[in-house]
C-alpha cells in the first residue's frame, strides 16, 4: 500500500463531509440514503408536516442520527488507513527480522503501542490491526462502502471475518455479491450496508457456504470431530452451558425445545418462551420428560423442520447443498439422513430456473391454506420486518391489502409477521410495502421512511455435468435447461405440466 493513501481517503471523508450543525441543532443537507425521506431540507420537512412541529423535529432528529452513523463509518474508515500507514512506516523503519522470533517482537512492540494511542486492551488493537490490513489489502469494495459511508464499522468486520481463510479470488467474490451490482446474480432486496449486522453475518455466512472452493462434505467431516460441550460459570449463582453440534442434531433440539415450551403456555404460566425453553432443556438432560414438566399438560405438538432440498442433489447427480430452515446450507448427506430418518410429508415446489425463486400460487378463497404457509417460510425465510430474526412456524399469515378492501389470497398479497410486527402493523402506524411472488413485503414507517425487504438469497440449481454436454435434440420436449435457450428466449412462469427443476421441500417431525 503506498503511503499516499491514508491522505487521499481523508481529502475524500473531508470533501463529503457534511456542514457544520445549525443553530437549531440539525446536520444541513444529508445525503439522499434508503431508508430515509429523500433531501431532508426544511422545505421538505415544512411540506411534509405542515403544521405539526413536532413531526417535524421527529424527522430531524432522525436525519441526525442516520448521518452520525454515516459519520461513524467514515471515522472507522480514516483509522483503518492510518493504521494501515502506521504498519507500512513502521515496517521501513524497523530492521529486517534476522528470526521469526525477531519478528513476533517487532508485531508485539506494535501492538502494544497502537493499544496505547487508543486506551484499548492488546488484544483488541492486534485485531484491529489484522481487520485494517484485510481491509486495506483485499477489499478495497468494503473499504470505499465505509469510506462513503454507505457500511458500518460493524458490517465491515463481518465481512473480513467471513472471507478469512478464503482464497483471494473466493474473498473477492462474496465481497462482491453483496457491493457490486454489476457481477452476475448480485445481493438482491435490502441492501447490504442497510441489513441489521445480525442479518448481514447470516447472509453473508449462507453465501460463503454455498460458494466455497472446498465443498461442504469435506469441511462437515472435519468440523464434526470438534464437537463439544461447553461450562463457563457465570455471575449471581448462574452459568453458561453451551454445546457445538452438527446442525442438523442443534436445530433439532431447538426446535423440540421450542415445541414443547408452546405446549406449555396458557392463562396459567407466567414464564416466557425463553425460560421455558431452558427449564426443558434442563429436564430433559437431567433424565426428565419434556412433555409433562406440569401436571395436566398436553402432549407437545411434533417439531417441525423445513428441509429445502434440490431434487439433483438428493438423486447424487449434483453436489450443491440443502437449506435448513433457520440455519442455512448443509451437506447433502445430511438432508438424505434426515429425509430418510424423519420426513413424514413432502411438497414439491417449483422454481424459475433462471433465479432459484419459488413461483407463484394463489387462492381465490380467503383461508390461507397450510400449502400456502409454507409457501411463505420458503419465501420470506423470516419475519420479513426490517432487522427481526422469528424464523419460527408461529409468523402469522396476512392480507397486505385486506381482504374486504378486494385483496386476494395469492402469494403476492400476503406476508407472514411474527405476533411481534403483526401487531405493529394495525396498531403502530407502520405499512407494509407491496410484495410479489419471490419478493417479500418492505415497510413504511410512521415519519413516511420506506425500509426494503430483506430477500433469501435464491440461486439457480446445478446440472449434472453431463447434462450440459447434451444438444437440445437429446433433452425430452419441456425440459429444456436455460442454457440451451435462445439468448432472446422467456422462459415460461408457468408451472410446466411435469417441470424437471424443482425443489423437494420435506416436512420433519
Amino acid at each position: 500500500m503506498e503511503s499516499t493513501t491514508a491522505d487521499e481517503v481523508l481529502e475524500r471523508i473531508m470533501a463529503s463531509a457534511v456542514a457544520p450543525v445549525v443553530a437549531a441543532g440539525r446536520a444541513v443537507a444529508p445525503a439522499p440514503r434508503f431508508g430515509s425521506l429523500e433531501g431532508g431540507d426544511e422545505f421538505q420537512d415544512e411540506a411534509l408536516f405542515p403544521s405539526d412541529p413536532l413531526r417535524r423535529r421527529k424527522d430531524q432528529c432522525l436525519d441526525r442520527l442516520a448521518e452520525i452513523a454515516r459519520g461513524e463509518a467514515r471515522t472507522a474508515a480514516e483509522k483503518v488507513c492510518v493504521i494501515a500507514e502506521l504498519v507500512e512506516v513502521s515496517s521501513a523503519l524497523a530492521a529486517p527480522a534476522q528470526s521469526p522470533q525477531e519478528a513476533t517482537a517487532q508485531e508485539m512492540a506494535l501492538v502494544a503501542e497502537v493499544a496505547c494511542a487508543l486506551t484499548v486492551g492488546e488484544r483488541t488493537a492486534s485485531t484491529l490491526l489484522s481487520e485494517s490490513q484485510a481491509l486495506t489489502t483485499g477489499l478495497p469494495l468494503t473499504l470505499s462502502a465505509l469510506t462513503a459511508g454507505s457500511l458500518s464499522w460493524q458490517h465491515a468486520r463481518v465481512m473480513v471475518d467471513e472471507t478469512t481463510n478464503l482464497e483471494p479470488g473466493a474473498a473477492k467474490a462474496l465481497e462482491a455479491h453483496f457491493l457490486d451490482p454489476t457481477v452476475e446474480n448480485p445481493h438482491r432486496g435490502c441492501p447490504a450496508g442497510e441489513l441489521v449486522v445480525s442479518r448481514f453475518r447470516y447472509k453473508a455466512r449462507i453465501w460463503r457456504e454455498r460458494h466455497h472452493p472446498v465443498s461442504i462434505e469435506k469441511r462437515h467431516a472435519r468440523s464434526v470431530a470438534d464437537r463439544r460441550l461447553e461450562y463457563r460459570p457465570d455471575r449471581d449463582g448462574m452459568a453458561w452451558l453451551s454445546a457445538y453440534l452438527p446442525a442438523d442434531q442443534a436445530a433439532g433440539i431447538w426446535n423440540r425445545t421450542t415445541a414443547a415450551a408452546r405446549a406449555l403456555q396458557g392463562p396459567d404460566e407466567d414464564r416466557t418462551m425463553t425460560q421455558m425453553r431452558a427449564d426443558i432443556a434442563a429436564n430433559l438432560l437431567l433424565g426428565g420428560d419434556a412433555d409433562n414438566l406440569t401436571e395436566g399438560v398436553p402432549p407437545s405438538p411434533r417439531a417441525q423442520v423445513l428441509l429445502t432440498a434440490p431434487i439433483m442433489a438428493l438423486l447424487g447427480a449434483t453436489d450443491e447443498p440443502a437449506m435448513l430452515d433457520g440455519y442455512g446450507p448443509i451437506p447433502v448427506t445430511m438432508a438424505r439422513r434426515l429425509i430418510a430418518d424423519g420426513a413424514t410429508s413432502f411438497h414439491r415446489v417449483l422454481i424459475d430456473p433462471r433465479d432459484g425463486a419459488p413461483l407463484e400460487i394463489g387462492r381465490t378463497s380467503y383461508p390461507v391454506t397450510k400449502a400456502q404457509r409454507q409457501w411463505l417460510r420458503l419465501r420470506d425465510g423470516k419475519c420479513p420486518f426490517p432487522g427481526c430474526h422469528n424464523q419460527s412456524l408461529d409468523n402469522e399469515a396476512d392480507h397486505l391489502l385486506a381482504w374486504a378492501k378486494g385483496g386476494t389470497t395469492g402469494i403476492s398479497n400476503l406476508a407472514q409477521p411474527c405476533p411481534k410486527h403483526h401487531k405493529l402493523r394495525h396498531t403502530g402506524g407502520w405499512e407494509p410495502g407491496p410484495a410479489t411472488k419471490d419478493h417479500p413485503p418492505g415497510w413504511i414507517s410512521p415519519t413516511g421512511r420506506h425500509y426494503a425487504s430483506e430477500y433469501p438469497d435464491w440461486e439457480p440449481p446445478q446440472l449434472p455435468e453431463e447434462w450440459s454436454r447434451l444438444s437440445t435434440d437429446q433433452i425430452p420436449p419441456g425440459h429444456l435447461p436455460d442454457a440451451a435457450l435462445p439468448a432472446d428466449a422467456d422462459w415460461p412462469i408457468a408451472p410446466l405440466e411435469e417441470p424437471w427443476l424443482e425443489w423437494d421441500v420435506w416436512q420433519l417431525s
